[in-house]
């Protein structure tokens, strides 16, 4: 399988894109990281578009996001427990605990934690089992995806295409694993920030 994946990696292009994001969208554990921000470093050197390469990424997380969705819609929590337990949920480092994680993360944030879910780490592949099991609305489903999975790719495309006014190709993976870890940090703050601030002005506005 990894033979499969560092074919796939070395070899990018827009079906690559759409198929890798599709995948880490899902349950499988592929690092998005190293799928759209190298792609867009070949943006930079002219081999693709850094816009399609957006484009293609997000539509393939929607498609997995989906795949999620109807998975927690139809099959329910016993199943889906049943599957994350299971020797081929520990194949994709999944665990009930995670899902339970995602879970209460979604109670908590309500429909927007499928914007704000796609940029926190750990929640992001796994936000849309629970949407999917609270029923939520399909189309308002796929919407705040998109909106959550376009900011993710975007941010991600534009490491690619600064890391490469300075990065080796050689060293390109490297330094995305590197200043990636920072990008996590930087947007769960920001995610933090922006959840206390729409608390707070809720709060504001009850009390008036």
């Amino acid at each position: 399988m990894s033979e499969f994946f560092n074919y796939a990696l070395d070899n990018l292009n827009y079906g690559w894109v759409y198929f890798l994001m599709l995948l880490e969208s899902t349950v499988i554990p592929v690092p998005s990281e190293l799928v759209v921000a190298p792609a867009a470093f070949n943006a930079a050197e002219g081999a693709m578009n850094v816009w399609l390469v957006i484009l293609f990424a997000t539509i393939g997380a929607d498609c997995g996001a989906t795949v999620n969705y109807v998975a927690g819609y139809y099959l329910g929590r016993p199943i889906i427990y049943s599957f994350a337990n299971s020797k081929w949920g520990k194949m994709c480092l999944l665990n009930q605990k995670k899902v339970e994680q995602a879970e209460r993360y979604f109670d908590d944030h309500g429909a927007v934690a499928t914007i704000t879910g796609r940029l926190v780490p750990g929640i992001r592949h796994l936000i849309s089992i629970p949407a999917g099991l609270a029923r939520m609305n399909y189309w308002r489903f796929l919407l705040f995806t998109t909106l959550g999975a376009g900011v993710w790719n975007c941010i991600l495309a534009a490491l690619g295409w600064w890391l490469h006014t300075f990065v080796t190709k050689d060293e390109l993976n490297g330094k995305i694993e590197e200043y990636s870890d920072y990008i996590k940090y930087a947007i769960l703050l920001a995610v933090i920030i922006a959840m206390l601030y729409f608390m707070i002005k809720y709060m504001i506005k009850r009390k008036k």
